[in-house]
């Protein structure tokens, strides 16, 4: 057997992208990709979107049927501190 046989370059580089040599071909696998990315993009966007819109559906209609509170005044006790004595600063 040949040492070449044990050589695993052959399967590694098998899976290894490669560009092709025609210019055209090589410009369109390239707007291929653009156009590829552009999709996901443009559905990830939507997609984050619907997630937000239907967040905030879920939120609002949990909220019906609930009182709402229409008194913003907050009660609690209240003392007055009198001022720390503290050293001028010069």
């Amino acid at each position: 057997m040949y040492a070449r046989h044990f050589q695993f370059n052959t399967f590694r580089n098998a899976f290894s992208p490669r560009k092709p040599r025609h210019p055209l071909l090589r410009l369109g696998v390239g707007l291929l990709g653009l156009a590829v990315l552009a999709v996901l993009v443009f559905v990830s966007v939507f997609v984050g979107a619907a997630m937000i819109a239907g967040g905030l559906l879920y939120r609002l209609l949990r909220q019906r049927g609930k009182p709402v509170a229409r008194d913003h005044a907050m009660e609690g006790e209240y003392r007055v501190v009198r001022k720390q004595a503290l050293p001028l600063p010069r």
